[in-house]
């Protein structure tokens, strides 16, 4: 994977130091430059980057503030740039990966960057790692699953549900809300991919966004436009859409 580097200096001709010398990374690619630390927490938080070569000494903000000012979650690797040793120690103080001074000479760059590359490799198999163990949980999850249950994921968390307490299902974009006997519950799902898993339990869909469990259905009456009104036992009122008609009687017929 290529290391997305932003630098940062407000020297143009360190600018161009640094560009020429990453030139010869063929895994780092140039993301942005940026002249003083307000445009670098900017960039940041902006965009996916990776690394940072980091002057200290800026106008607007110097480059302990852009580190202040980051948020954990913005924080990308980051290399101190500077003409002036003072700073080394506050430097690993705030986690830098490295600390480089003026003029930048090309092998001591070399060495600083392949810190960064073990930092990203390791981070890249973190990442793999637990997408792979949450695999295997959800697999594992779907094979010890309960009889006549079924498994969704609402707030980072994993649960089982009686398919009997849903009484009616509506999508919201890449969302979908499970009307539950007076309470909902929002979860990350298409209505087409819920509606698989609610299909052997009696659910019909009858609109483009509502899916609805039949058990619930106190009566049907004719609307306008060959659509019909159907009311739950809990008073609430649906729409059955004249498109999804035939296939609904059909699906209650075989029920």
């Amino acid at each position: 994977m290529p290391v997305r580097t932003l630098i940062a200096d407000d020297e143009p001709l360190a600018r161009d130091r640094l560009r020429c010398l990453l030139g010869a990374e063929p895994d780092i690619t140039i993301a942005g430059e940026c002249s003083n630390g307000i445009d670098t927490v900017a960039f940041v938080e902006r965009g996916q980057v990776d690394l940072v070569l980091l002057d200290i000494q800026m106008p607007e903000m110097n480059g302990f503030d852009v580190i202040r000012t980051l948020a954990a979650k913005h924080l990308p690797a980051v290399i101190f740039v500077t003409a002036y040793d003072a700073y080394a120690l506050r430097a690993f103080e705030v986690h830098a990966l490295d600390y480089l001074l003026k003029p930048v000479e090309a092998g001591r760059l070399t060495a600083a960057l392949n810190r960064v590359r073990d930092d990203h490799r390791r981070h890249q198999r973190d990442q793999e790692l637990q997408c792979r163990v949450a695999a295997l949980l959800v697999e594992l999850a779907m094979r010890r699953a309960p009889r006549d249950q079924i498994l969704v994921k609402s707030d980072g968390e994993m649960t089982f549900l009686a398919p009997e307490d849903i009484d009616w299902v509506e999508s919201a974009g890449n969302y979908v809300t499970l009307h539950m006997k007076g309470k909902t519950k929002l979860l990350r799902e298409t209505l087409q991919a819920i509606e698989k898993k609610l299909a052997p339990y009696k659910f019909a869909r009858i609109s483009r966004s509502v899916v609805v469990n039949t058990a619930r259905i106190q009566a049907l009456r004719s609307a306008q436009y060959g659509d019909y009104h159907v009311q739950l036992r809990d008073a609430t009122e649906l729409t059955l859409s004249r498109g999804y008609r035939d296939a609904f009687f059909g699906s209650v017929e075989r029920l």
